[in-house]
């Protein structure tokens, strides 16, 4: 009995991790979306990776749910779709906290056309830091894997005193 068990739960992440890729697999082709890999987020990952994560925890979190995976895997691939360097002491963005989501959103209309509940996920992925809370519940699936994430990212960087990132590419 336990062996099925394991079986059935073997067979369902694969499954998950096939229809995961079904839902994202146009947007990884994306340039836009490859060179997130060449951003470093939280100090240890690259963006790609970080938000590789958060989609693929956030789509398994809504499919048990029963809500719409597609729809949060998409976005939370998308969420941090900004193309600059947040630690540059150059850089001229001022805000990031607020800002990023519009600049995320802004480009992931580029890309792809967006459905309500992928672009308001996006747009409020901030939540808790800034004022406005996600309109749909797929939304606060992606808020708070982000913030899941993101800590998680930061002890392990603070752990490896900041060594090579680990990069979703090769």
């Amino acid at each position: 009995m336990a062996f099925s068990i394991v079986k059935r739960y073997r067979e369902y992440r694969i499954n998950a991790i096939n229809e995961f890729y079904l839902h994202i697999n146009d947007l990884l082709e994306q340039e836009s979306v490859q060179q997130l890999d060449d951003f470093i987020q939280h100090f240890c990952h690259s963006r790609l990776k970080h938000s590789m994560d958060v989609a693929y925890y956030s789509f398994f979190i809504a499919k048990v749910f029963g809500w719409d995976a597609r729809s949060t895997a998409r976005a939370g691939l998308l969420h941090d779709l900004f193309l600059y360097d947040r630690y540059n002491e150059d850089c001229d963005h001022k805000n990031h906290t607020k800002n990023h989501p519009i600049i995320a959103l802004e480009n992931a209309r580029k890309i792809t056309e967006l459905n309500d509940i992928e672009a308001n996920i996006i747009r409020r992925h901030m939540w808790l830091a800034t004022l406005v809370p996600p309109r749909y519940k797929e939304g606060y699936i992606v808020t708070f894997v982000d913030k899941y994430c993101a800590a998680k990212e930061l002890f392990q960087g603070m752990l490896s005193g900041h060594k090579e990132p680990v990069k979703a590419i090769g």
